[in-house]
């Protein structure tokens, strides 16, 4: 990714009065939460214990081994967010983020039970092991900034993220899309735990887009929903995307570049970001 000069001198002015901020004890970034549009209140659905120990809900079924494997899973997720988290709140005050649901990064095991079971169903003979491989957002962000702001800020964004040894494994960049989600989805894998996680770049629109489509997302992908009715419900999420503007620039983002890892010293090359000072400890909650 291409940082304007501009946003390096940011990043690099902005990331020492961070951590000097920091340091004179000027507290943790505060943390927004997005607001729901008003919508009707949804039945809570309660999961069902599976026979010996599984895990089943709407039509959706996990054997008790493939179960604890989730659950393992979940535990390795929770102990790397720790180190996480302090980061991603940094990235956040040095670009003038809000970071909208922090008390939402850990997905719920039963989300995750869900997503698993679902792909296992959608892929006859596809294991556990597998479909945990995928999943990037056990731990996952949202960042937000308005749109006059948006693209130097996820410019920013990501650029310290990867100058703090986080490594870009996925960057979904939708903004250019006729239809659907817009927003850029991106996944980043920590360097010390390994851990995956996923941080979402929205504008207060998209973010709003995506919380309002979220149950038609959900009933759409359902086992059981009739063909008919997925049209139906790809139509309307197609409606609401598509009155959210999208930021100058938003459809030119790009991730950074993957770092090279030399196998001969199992750590990554030299990369000149890292001339960027490490970010202070911030704590979190």
């Amino acid at each position: 990714m291409n940082i304007p000069r501009t946003a390096r001198r940011t990043v690099s002015r902005a990331a020492t009065a961070a951590a000097l901020a920091t340091a004179l004890g000027l507290g943790a970034v505060p943390a927004a939460t997005a607001a729901a549009p008003a919508t009707a209140p949804h039945a809570v659905r309660t999961p069902v214990a599976g026979p010996h120990g599984g895990w089943q809900q709407d039509g959706l079924r996990l054997k008790a081994a493939d179960n604890r494997k989730v659950d393992a899973f979940v535990a390795r997720a929770r102990r790397a967010e720790r180190s996480i988290s302090p980061q991603v709140r940094a990235v956040a005050r040095i670009s003038h983020a809000e970071l909208v649901g922090f008390d939402q990064r850990l997905k719920s095991p039963d989300s995750l039970k869900r997503k698993v079971a679902t792909w296992m169903h959608e892929t006859p003979g596809q294991s556990v092991d597998t479909s945990l491989a995928l999943i990037n957002d056990a731990v996952r962000y949202t960042l937000q900034w308005p749109a006059g702001h948006y693209s130097q800020g996820v410019d920013t964004a990501a650029a310290l993220l990867s100058a703090w040894g986080n490594d870009s494994t996925r960057w979904a960049n939708t903004w250019h899309r006729t239809a659907g989600y817009k927003a850029i989805n991106s996944a980043w894998r920590a360097p010390r735990s390994g851990q995956l996680f996923e941080v979402q770049f929205h504008t207060p629109e998209s973010k709003a887009a995506q919380l309002q489509t979220h149950k038609l997302y959900e009933e759409e992908r359902l086992p059981g929903t009739p063909p008919e009715r997925v049209r139906e419900l790809q139509e309307q999420q197609n409606a609401i995307f598509a009155a959210v503007p999208v930021p100058a620039g938003a459809e030119r983002l790009t991730a950074p570049a993957r770092r090279v890892t030399d196998p001969s010293r199992h750590r990554p090359s030299p990369d000149p970001a890292r001339r960027l000072p490490a970010p202070a400890h911030i704590p979190v909650g």
